[in-house]
């Protein structure tokens, strides 16, 4: 069962200075909040919103994050740990969970929506005890969030992302990577393997085509191409969520999986480079619940919006 919204509801609100729009003005978020019954409050300093959302969970009764992937992936241990519902104000380069979730992606406006809307259950990913929210790579999209600086994020928006992949493409080599999941082991040759729980990623890409952030699964991919010029023939497919029918990309759906390679190699967590293989990762179904609208439904603020190209899901 879903939770409609409560009138006279409070709500703790923190907004990550260092997002990409980060210093926008508040005011007319909070009046727009306080308009639909939501009051607000904002303990100063502490930096980690993990502690802070812990610190104040008594205090509310739903936490409303402003800040891109980052963020909202910094936050979910806190989230789980005290149950309390998510608004989101998507406020970062890429905000791939919010296009996931259907949200409005003006922050007045989804102010505006967390008052009117329900919380409702989002899966997480989980890797090594990490959670995330969109996806988690291993190879060239790790590569590039090891490149792709805050600076250039702030300075070019998603175009960083694109500046930043062209210059990987030059260096990215194929890796050995063994596959263990659903009672099979495989052993294969990639530039990228990415296991999504969400929709979209990387300011653009689709994980795959029917993915949803609460279908209780994970979605799996693995770039087996021999050329680096295959990659960019890939993108259509790749922003579509379309790849798994190529021959050169295999793709599944499961709940767990292992991943090691010969050396360790860094996994890029919504962005974080948080841990390093062997990888562990399974789906945790329905581990918080974040506002949002009715499953299919489309906000007006994403209609007719087109992405440059991206692969680091990085905010």
């Amino acid at each position: 069962m879903v939770d409609a919204p409560a009138p006279g509801r409070r709500a703790l609100l923190l907004v990550n200075p260092k997002a990409r729009n980060g210093a926008v003005p508040l005011d007319e978020i909070r009046e727009a909040l306080r308009a639909g019954g939501i009051t607000t409050f904002e303990p100063p300093g502490d930096p980690d919103c993990t502690a802070v959302i812990k610190r104040y969970a008594a205090e509310c009764d739903l936490v409303i994050l402003g800040g891109g992937d980052g963020t909202m992936n910094s936050a979910a241990p806190a989230l789980v740990e005290t149950g309390l519902p998510l608004g989101i104000l998507p406020l970062g380069t890429a905000n791939d969970l919010a296009r996931s979730l259907n949200l409005p992606l003006e922050p007045v406006a989804a102010a505006q929506m967390i008052t009117t809307e329900r919380p409702r259950p989002a899966d997480l990913g989980w890797v090594n005890g990490h959670y995330y929210f969109n996806v988690a790579s291993i190879g060239f999209s790790a590569e590039l969030a090891g490149d792709l600086t805050a600076e250039s994020k702030k300075r070019w928006g998603t175009l960083g992302y694109a500046i930043a992949a062209i210059r990987v493409l030059r260096r990215v080599r194929p890796f050995t990577v063994t596959i263990e999941h659903d009672g099979t082991v495989e052993k294969v040759t990639t530039i990228q393997v990415s296991v999504g729980n969400g929709r979209h990623y990387g300011g653009g890409m689709t994980v795959e085509e029917t993915a949803q952030v609460d279908d209780g699964k994970l979605d799996f991919y693995s770039l087996e191409v021999d050329h680096w010029w295959r990659l960019i023939a890939l993108l259509p497919a790749l922003r579509r969520g379309t790849h798994g029918r190529a021959e050169d990309v295999r793709a599944f759906h499961t709940t767990e999986i292992v991943v090691r390679t010969k050396r360790p190699r860094p996994v890029n967590t919504d962005g974080e480079l948080t841990t390093h293989t062997p990888a562990h990762f399974k789906v945790v179904p329905k581990a918080v619940r974040i506002v949002s609208p009715e499953p299919g439904a489309v906000s007006p603020a994403l209609a007719g919006i087109s992405l440059p190209f991206s692969f680091a899901p990085r905010s």
